[in-house]
């Protein structure tokens, strides 16, 4: 410092922190401390009943500085001197020096002459050295210094808000922000914190400044423009105007014992919670691991080669090395954790912990045996895959072999030689035996041509992966093999035509009688087809109808040309007969079938094609009405059908999750009860619609599920459960209201009877309340002991001897058993610290007591739970103790 010092503030001030009067000849900067440190004077000042108005003026005297001092110290100083004369006001300085020096802090450089010369600097100089020595001296957080002490102090306070991050004693604050989160982490009824915006600076420092000085006595020391018009506030300013923000609020440090009790008894129960999101989120990742991997080993989709196959085999046993083993150690930690849990539920006297359902442990083992046996299937069918493969590379080489022998044996010139042009007749009979044997050698090779259609169909069937070629060159041979076959066929045939002219009439007329016959067969039978009356439900019935009529419409050329080869077969014997003036007695000795019956036949075929395409059209157009009446029925009930099911699963739901009170529920259920009857009218008009289809003798729909008995059945089932649910809540509160049963005892009593009820009936067999009663802390053991107190609890829940137990039971019993524990004393501890003279402690009060994620939850736990009337949003003893506690510890 250049003008003062002190030792004692090295302990708490950085050497940034030392006043520099240099600094002062920033106006900005001098405003502010004249404007903060006449505010804080005036703080103290108005205790004694007067006030500063200018700060260089009013302390030249000396007068009102000793008297701020006597009023901030508590002690009293010298007598000052009353005359008017400078070397009175000297004196009196100098007194109030004194005593600042008395307390520890050495002065460097200040001078009464100079505060009583009015000397500006001097003077805010001297007014922040009494600021340090008793206002900020003495803060301390964690063995800090002053300033590092405050500024801890606000970041801890400050830490929960968005947007707040304090660093220093400057422009951390200029948003105004800072300010708010601190009033509003201590009185969060003053502020709405939710709604203050960061890019408005000068909203949140005037709300700051105006709510501190209305209730909580802090003076507005700046003003709101002045920090937002400079670049870097005064940070001396800025720890005077927060250090009287923590004096407001050290008051509030005496509850912070009363506090760590109660965050004590938070943090067991929130470790427990946390330790059952683990379980959870372990459960879940290990269950989906699971789901994900099944998937993969039950694809059985081959690879086309061995290189591929061998591939996946080593994909799976990287699967059993690598993959496989983390997740057998996960699923054996999460049966210690799950161990653990239950232990400390039981020794902290809380409920076992139930996972939610589907992720039990037993689930999981379930699951894991249900991949281990999809990983079992998977290795044999790679086994086999790898074999299958094996063989078919073996037969793909035979195929090859053998079709190399036989595609080198194959010569077709020989057989398109046109010797037999030229040929007489003894050449003729010569080629005719060269030409047999020919023949018998073609029979011999017949076997060779089977063998290799046979490899490739077996190919086939294995599913080879080169299938197409192999199918191609099969195709090749055989195609090549009829291609010899109908050579050697008309070679044979060009030899015989000479000498067997009259054997090539009576092929000619075999030909005719081969082709007319299924011919006149196909005729008959598109006849009687055209002229089949039909009977369809269905527009894909018409419609397959229709496609076969098509289809069979686009037969009719080819069949009009097959009908002129059959009348050219007739004419070539015709032409022969006369060419050759062949003698021909008689008619066609293979049929009896004429050309003019065929003509005659194929004239009504084509007179019958537009009568049926007339039937099929009226059909058609009377299908597509009736799909019109399927598709309004269908849009309809596949919208009612859901919503049934779904105001049946919302109403289980209502009476399960148990959300709220029962009251809160009852008035849900009547609101259900309400949309339910109000959603009568499209029930009747989805009855109208079925009427109508009952009429056109529609007795299928494929565009729903839902027949009319369905959602007829379902609309009555949804109209008694809703009564019948509503009856049981109005039911449970009667014998909550008179039992004296609270609506979180009612919560945890259903909670455990559902898990129980494992078929959904409403009561429990005598296996499952016991298994009820031993979740719950009873020990109910096979000996002859637990027997006995087994029966006498039957015979209070069950006294007709029916065999069940009903929830209302099961509530009565409860209540009957519930009793006190010790721990109501430490309750009452630190309730009566919390709440002071009065018997009940608010919402708010826990809010600015407790730290925000302890106090959210706390006020959760008490959320079902009330105190007075006269105090809304208050908790009296008991509902404080049985919120945080619970019932059953109290």
């Amino acid at each position: 410092m250049d003008h003062y010092d002190s030792q004692q503030t090295n302990d708490y001030m950085q050497p940034e922190e030392d006043w520099d009067r240099d600094l002062l000849l920033d106006p900005a900067w001098e405003k502010q401390q004249r404007k903060t440190f006449t505010a804080w004077c005036n703080s103290h000042l108005r205790k004694a009943g007067t006030q500063i108005e200018n700060i260089e003026e009013d302390f030249r005297d000396g007068l009102k500085l000793m008297l701020l001092l006597e009023v901030i110290s508590g002690e009293r100083l010298a007598k000052p001197e009353r005359g008017k004369m400078r070397v009175h006001k000297i004196s009196n300085v100098n007194k109030a020096l004194d005593f600042i020096a008395s307390k520890g802090v050495k002065l460097v450089s200040i001078g009464a002459e100079e505060i009583v010369d009015g000397n500006v600097k001097m003077t805010l100089g001297m007014i922040w050295t009494i600021i340090l020595r008793f206002a900020i001296q003495d803060i301390s957080v964690e063995e800090t210094s002053a300033k590092e002490g405050l500024l801890l102090w606000c970041q801890r306070k400050t830490a929960p808000y968005k947007n707040v991050n304090i660093q220093n004693f400057h422009i951390s604050w200029k948003d105004g922000l800072g300010f708010c989160a601190l009033i509003h982490r201590h009185r969060p009824e003053l502020i709405d914190y939710g709604k203050l915006r960061k890019d408005d600076p000068l909203t949140n420092l005037n709300t700051a400044f105006d709510v501190a000085e209305k209730y909580l006595d802090i003076p507005k020391m700046l003003d709101a423009e002045d920090i937002v018009g400079t670049a870097r506030p005064d940070e001396k300013a800025i720890m005077t105007y927060v250090s009287s923000f923590y004096h407001a609020f050290s008051g509030a440090q005496k509850a912070e014992t009363a506090a760590n009790r109660i965050c004590k008894v938070l943090a067991v129960n929130q470790e427990n919670e946390q330790l059952m999101e683990d379980y959870e989120k372990l459960a879940s990742d290990l269950l989906e691991w699971i789901r994900r991997t099944i998937p993969w080993l039950e694809n059985r989709v081959p690879e086309n080669t061995m290189h591929a196959m061998q591939q996946k085999l080593e994909d799976f046993r990287d699967y059993r090395r690598l993959h496989k083993p983390p997740k057998v150690q996960e699923k054996c930690q999460l049966e210690i954790n799950f161990n653990t849990l239950q232990t400390k539920l039981r020794l902290s006297n809380r409920p076992a912990f139930m996972p939610s359902e589907g992720r039990m442990v037993s689930d999981i083992n379930n699951a894991w045996g249900c991949l281990e046996q999809v990983e079992k299937g998977y290795e044999e069918w790679l086994l086999n895959e790898i074999r299958r493969l094996e063989r078919l590379d073996h037969l793909a080489e035979k195929f090859r072999q053998k079709a190399s022998i036989h595609e080198a044996w194959t010569d077709e010139a020989m057989l398109r030689q046109k010797d037999y042009e030229t040929a007489t007749l003894s050449e003729i009979k010569a080629l005719l035996k060269k030409h047999e044997a020919f023949e018998s050698d073609l029979a011999a090779h017949q076997d060779r041509v089977e063998q290799i259609a046979a490899i490739a169909q077996e190919l086939n069937e294995l599913d080879y992966y080169d299938s197409p070629s192999v199918n191609a060159r099969c195709q090749k041979i055989c195609d090549q093999w009829d291609n010899l076959g109908a050579l050697t066929q008309k070679r044979r045939e060009a030899l015989e035509r000479t000498e067997k002219l009259l054997e090539t009439i009576d092929q000619l007329y075999l030909e005719y009688a081969k082709r007319a016959a299924p011919f006149n067969n196909w005729m008959e039978g598109a006849m009687e087809d055209l002229q089949d009356t039909f009977i369809v439900h269905t527009i894909e019935e018409i419609q397959g109808l229709t496609t076969a009529h098509e289809q069979f419409k686009a037969t009719l050329p080819d069949a009009d040309k097959e009908r002129l080869a059959i009348l050219g077969i007739h004419n070539e014997v015709s032409k022969i007969v006369q060419t050759y003036h062949v003698n021909m007695a008689g008619t066609n000795p293979y049929t009896t079938i004429t050309p003019q019956e065929i003509n005659g036949k194929w004239d009504h075929v084509r007179q019958l094609v537009p009568r049926r395409d007339q039937a099929l059209t009226e059909e058609h157009a009377r299908q597509q009405h009736n799909e019109r009446l399927r598709k309004q029925f269908g849009a309809q009930a596949n919208v009612i059908g859901p919503w049934i099911q779904t105001k049946m699963e919302e109403i289980g739901r209502i009476s399960i999750e148990m959300h709220g009170t029962l009251e809160d529920q009852l008035s849900h259920l009547r609101q259900y009860e309400k949309s339910i009857v109000n959603y009568k009218p499209k029930i009747d008009q989805l009855e109208g619609d079925h009427q109508l289809i009952q009429e056109a003798l529609i007795f299928d729909n494929k565009h729903t599920n839902y027949t009319m008995e369905h959602i007829r059945v379902g609309w009555e089932q949804l109209l008694t459960t809703i009564a019948r649910t509503i009856n049981e809540v109005e039911n449970q509160i009667l014998t909550r209201d008179a039992k004296g049963i609270s609506q979180e005892q009612m919560n945890e009593f259903r909670a455990s009877f559902n898990h129980f009820d494992r078929d959904h009936s409403g009561t429990l067999g005598p296996e499952e309340f016991k298994a009820c009663l031993i979740s719950l802390g009873y020990d109910i053991g096979n000996d002859p002991q637990g027997e006995a107190e087994f029966a006498r609890i039957m015979s209070i829940v069950d006294p007709n001897r029916l065999g069940v137990v009903t929830f209302q039971a099961f509530i009565d019993f409860m209540s009957r058993e519930t009793a006190d524990t010790d721990t109501a004393d430490q309750v009452m501890a630190s309730f009566k610290i919390l709440a002071g003279d009065k018997n009940y402690i608010t919402v708010d009060e826990l809010r600015r007591e407790l730290p925000p994620d302890q106090a959210e939850y706390c006020i959760a736990r008490m959320a079902p739970y009330t105190g007075p009337d006269s105090v809304p949003g208050a908790l009296d003893y008991m509902s404080f103790s049985t919120a945080l506690y619970g019932e059953s510890d109290l």
